[in-house]
């Protein structure tokens, strides 16, 4: 729950702050995005689409309802775009790199 409330926090940060692409990491098993439909949609592409801001033009890979929940099934990067007019090309686009577990505990204090 900690992580979708995380993941809803950041959504609000990209309608806020569009000018800007963000990186960030998630555990396998996560789920992301929300946006104001239909102002915004996501397109999932690869690391060259992503860099040139390329829409696809296939449909079946962009969603469209503005709480859209994205299985994040595999480890390794995954790259999202606005496809709305020229959204992407001010920022509007998300690399994650999605890990497969999450950082390893930290160390319990040593009992004296």
């Amino acid at each position: 729950m900690a992580a979708y409330r995380s993941l809803v926090i950041f959504a609000l940060v990209l309608a806020i702050v569009p000018s800007t692409s963000y990186a960030t990491e998630f555990i396998v098993g996560g789920e992301v995005f929300q946006y104001t439909a239909p102002n915004h949609n996501v397109y999932k592409v690869n690391g060259t689409d992503f860099q040139s801001c390329n829409v696809p033009s296939n449909n079946s890979l962009g969603s469209f309802t503005g709480n859209d929940t994205i299985k994040l099934a595999t480890a390794g990067n995954k790259w999202y775009i606005c496809g709305v007019s020229r959204h992407c090309d001010k920022g509007m686009k998300l690399k994650i790199t999605v890990l497969e577990s999450g950082p390893a505990p930290a160390p319990s204090a040593a009992s004296a």
